[in-house]
């Protein structure tokens, strides 16, 4: 979460149960055919389930939403830079303290690299306590002509390929909630005490680079936070500051029954809020603008996000924001673009040409996994490490020659081993994919491949601070 003394976060502590009245037009998604919704087969007992999950108390509040939407907009005008990270998809048995931890501090290692480069605070957020779901290209998964459901996330069924895990399980919404709640109690404790504090983040950088012969030409940023850091310990900083960070939870709004039924109102405006996480988004799949994931997000008042791929049109760019932001409210819409490495250099120019200086109040960021998937020669799912640094580069570049602000990123990423992804430092091949293959959707960046990309996009982020 947002976790921070500021008052502001519990000011929505308040939040009363919802009535119809409250909640009146937030029903209007049923009737819109929505996608890639779960297929309940007993509807009493789904129905029990969203009794139950209506009336449990509020993972996240109103006044920590706000707060987001507050640290989003300084990032739409340069004044700080956003780092979304964290599990494709998380699992219920990887939810453990270790794993967890880990996601958090390569998040943070990340982010004082980056906060330095850029010179502008890093907000940062987790694809975590919530990011239990993904959105499929079939229904239905065959193997030796057996055919069943696919896997659709924890949240909906189990990965094991059985009729009986794969099963579209209402009791699953339940687990993922009290999961999620689990991984924000624990986000809370490492992130405001202590385990945050900047020195020892930096401490931990140094090792990452002396342990990694590769690396040696990131060196030079290293010493140079090291020495701002001795200076502002020689002018008597109050380092008690840095012990603590904020730190959001996000992830796709991707299974409707979930979000409705954990929307709440706020007791002291009156509007909804999705109380499941703090930033949600809205995928490439289901971005439709009469479709029903953009009907029920344009009802309620957290900060959210749109993925853009390669096909997208200026004219859907400006149909989105009249659906999603109508009184252009600074910090509510990001655009999260995923073209690839191939296309970004060619597609983001134009569209931010046509549409970038129209949207002053829209935060740009760029996910630079889901446009870079491929099949290795022997079969693994995977992405280039390469083609990812370079899609963030093209991305920098696009706005440096439109004259609009790069606001952030967001990437798939976790703090294990893992060795999912091709090339980096490490120069995994193809044959290494089968060390430790371990996602059950899509390839992550390890530890060691995030830390170098925070390296490789603090060269561009001070580039651009300098422009």
């Amino acid at each position: 979460m947002g976790f921070n003394a500021d008052p502001r976060f519990f000011e929505a502590m308040g939040s009363v149960q919802a009535t119809p009245q409250t909640l009146e037009g937030l029903e209007n998604w049923r009737d819109l055919a929505p996608l890639q919704q779960p297929t309940y087969t007993d509807p009493a007992e789904l129905e029990t389930v969203l009794e139950e999950l209506s009336s449990v108390p509020p993972l996240i509040f109103a006044g920590e939403a706000d707060l987001l939407t507050s640290r989003i907009a300084e990032a739409a005008a340069g004044r700080a830079f956003i780092l979304a990270g964290g599990d494709c998809a998380e699992t219920f048995v990887d939810a453990q303290a270790d794993k967890i931890r880990r996601r958090i501090q390569t998040v943070l290692q990340m982010a004082a690299v980056l906060t330095y480069a850029g010179s502008v605070p890093v907000v940062k957020m987790g694809r975590m306590a919530g990011q239990f779901a993904k959105p499929r290209s079939s229904d239905v998964e065959t193997r030796d002509g057996v055919t069943l459901p696919s896997y659709r996330g924890d949240i909906v069924n189990g990965h094991e390929f059985t009729p009986e895990a794969r099963r579209h399980d209402p009791h699953r919404l339940l687990q993922a909630y009290h999961v999620s709640s689990s991984t924000l109690n624990l986000i809370r404790a490492f992130t405001q005490g202590g385990f945050a504090d900047l020195r020892r983040v930096h401490d931990w950088n140094t090792g990452f680079l002396g342990s990694n012969p590769n690396y040696h030409r990131y060196e030079q940023i290293a010493r140079e936070i090291d020495r701002a850091l001795k200076f502002m310990a020689a002018c008597g900083a109050d380092f008690d500051a840095l012990n603590s960070v904020e730190f959001f939870a996000a992830h796709e709004a991707l299974l409707l029954e979930y979000e409705r039924a954990l929307t709440r109102i706020d007791s002291r405006t009156g509007n909804p809020y999705a109380v499941s996480g703090h930033f949600l988004w809205i995928g490439e799949r289901t971005r439709d603008l009469d479709g029903a994931h953009v009907d029920f997000l344009s009802r309620v008042h957290n900060p959210i996000g749109v993925k853009l791929g390669p096909t997208i049109t200026k004219d859907e760019v400006l149909r989105l924001v009249d659906r999603l932001d109508p009184e252009r409210t600074p910090g509510r819409l990001s655009f999260i673009t995923r073209m690839g490495a191939g296309k970004i250099r060619e597609k983001l120019p134009a569209l931010l040409a046509e549409v970038g200086h129209e949207l002053p109040q829209v935060t740009w960021v760029c996910d630079p996994m889901h446009g870079n998937t491929i099949t290795a020669g022997n079969g693994f799912k995977t992405r280039r490490f390469e083609d990812v640094v370079e899609e963030v580069a093209g991305f920098f570049d696009a706005h440096a020659e439109a004259g609009t602000v790069p606001g952030g990123l967001h990437i798939e990423l976790t703090g294990d081993d893992v060795t999912e992804v091709l090339g980096g430092g490490a120069e995994i091949d193809e044959e290494g994919l089968r060390r430790r293959y371990e996602t059950l959707v899509d390839p992550r960046l390890n530890h060691d491949q995030s830390l170098e990309m925070a390296f490789q996009v603090a060269e561009l982020l001070t580039k651009a601070s300098r422009a």
